[in-house]
């Protein structure tokens, strides 16, 4: 059996490992749902709960040793309602992926300190830092976070790379069928081959530290001093490819916010929408990987946006023909959004659609944020969004086939998805649809959230892109 400390790296010993937690643990839960059509009554039921806690104790562990792409699946999953197991169970498998965001197998610190030697040079790890806490209180799919205190007092993150994940990643990506497979199982209204396309994308771009703390520095200098949005600060002489150290920051995780009451709950939600739509429109840069890990409410009221090892930026011209297709289906403009569609690469062929039926199409995908109402983001209407753009079974299917998503768009598909999961495990109430408008047509704040906001950008010279605004 291997244990936390070895990730295995042959591709024959992680196909196995896939097979193994895929393969047996659906045979023990067929077996036992057989079984429990001959013996009713309540030791039944008791056998097939116990066996759905195991079944997904199990997937953890699995998954949680092998790190990099698979486990990464097992995050996605995680804060998304899957239907591949019966509604009774599915919050008894959210509980247990949910451990995959933090508290996955840690490696020992032995392993870990190699990489801190090789990456400062053979440098004492205890000549750069006052102290380093040798258990790891994170850790996730690349790398794990060590608490530790600077020289000159500072308490600050080190988030490290794991030795031997780049040889791992490779194994993963080559085993495109197998983690193909895993998609299925975990979250089959997601199109497998795009999860795992996505999934080999993000997990290379992640590997470089110098690359995220690069993008870290850049939003935490835009939200310096921001009423309610916080991003630690990347100390860049300590900083290395593997090795990512910042400022360390207390706050209550996503399971603890959870259990917070509605109002908190919706505040904690908008300001994530906010953070993430909104740094489109004041930054032309978006943090692409928005799970729930990524987030911690301050004490003092702030939320903090952690880990940009995924984001992108976005051009003025990008930006205004995404303003113009939100316009077009605001106003129910069939004609206006599939020219809208076609111009940013989504729709090849414009002619060959349903004008009408693409509006339907968008409207029950972006609904939630076009419609002027209040709404409560729920796991049920997120996994109808899933359903709707990503399964064979959906009436829209037939446009689906016909849809492209271009490569420029991918990351903020990906983002909007991730946003709207997180906002349906907080079951987040809001009229999005209002603070949308802010940033496309340049509406007066609808929230005191959005009046601060303002107010902060505005006294620091930065503006929205003009976009609809512009043209009335």
């Amino acid at each position: 059996m291997t244990d936390g400390s070895r990730i295995p790296k042959g591709r024959i010993r992680r196909s196995a490992k896939l097979g193994t937690v895929i393969g047996s643990q659906g045979a023990k839960y067929a077996g036992t749902k057989a079984s429990n059509l001959v013996r009713k009554g309540d030791s039944a039921q008791e056998k097939l709960d116990k066996r759905h806690l195991e079944t997904a104790a199990k997937m953890v562990e699995a998954l949680g040793q092998m790190k990099g792409a698979a486990m990464k699946m097992g995050q996605f999953a995680s804060f998304i309602d899957t239907e591949f197991i019966p509604e009774e169970y599915r919050e008894t498998y959210q509980e247990q992926l949910a451990k995959l965001r933090s508290d996955a197998p840690a490696m020992p610190w032995p392993k870990v300190n190699e990489v801190l030697k090789e990456e400062y040079d053979g440098v004492p790890v205890e000549s750069l830092f006052a102290s380093v806490e040798k258990e790891a209180f994170a850790a996730a799919s690349i790398g794990q976070v060590h608490r530790a205190t600077l020289i000159d007092g500072r308490k600050v993150a080190i988030k490290i790379q794991y030795p031997g994940i780049a040889e791992a990643l490779e194994s993963d990506l080559r085993n495109a069928g197998s983690l193909m497979q895993l998609a299925r199982v975990m979250a089959p209204g997601l199109d497998a081959r795009e999860v795992t396309s996505e999934l080999r994308e993000r997990v290379l771009e992640e590997l470089d530290y110098e690359y995220e703390a690069q993008n870290q520095r850049s939003f935490a200098r835009a939200y310096r001093d921001h009423p309610f949005v916080f991003v630690p600060d990347v100390v860049t002489r300590l900083s290395r490819r593997r090795v990512l150290v910042t400022e360390f920051v207390e706050g209550l995780n996503f399971d603890r916010v959870k259990e917070l009451d509605q109002e908190e709950r919706s505040r904690f939600g908008e300001i994530v929408f906010r953070g993430s739509f909104g740094s489109i429109y004041h930054l032309q840069h978006f943090n692409a990987d928005p799970h729930p890990g990524n987030y911690l409410l301050m004490e003092d009221g702030r939320v903090a946006f952690l880990d940009f090892g995924m984001t992108k930026k976005l051009d003025r011209e990008q930006i205004e023909l995404e303003q113009r297709a939100v316009d077009a289906a605001v106003r129910d403009d069939p004609e206006e959004l599939r020219d809208a569609l076609h111009d940013l690469g989504f729709i090849k062929k414009p002619s060959k659609l349903d004008a009408e039926h693409l509006m339907d199409h968008v409207k029950v995908v972006g609904g939630w944020y076009m419609n002027d109402r209040e709404t409560e983001i729920t796991p049920t209407l997120v996994m109808k969004m899933i359903e709707a753009t990503h399964d064979p079974r959906s009436e829209y299917f037939d446009l689906m086939r016909r849809e492209s998503i271009p490569a420029n768009e991918l990351m903020g598909r990906r983002m909007e998805i991730g946003v709207f999961a997180v906002l349906g495990q907080l079951r987040a109430r809001r009229n999005w649809h209002r603070i949308m408008r802010e940033w496309v047509y340049a509406d007066p704040p609808s929230t005191e959230l959005g009046r601060l906001e303002w107010e902060y950008f505005e006294a620091r010279g930065v503006r929205q892109v003009p976009g609809i605004a512009a043209t009335d």
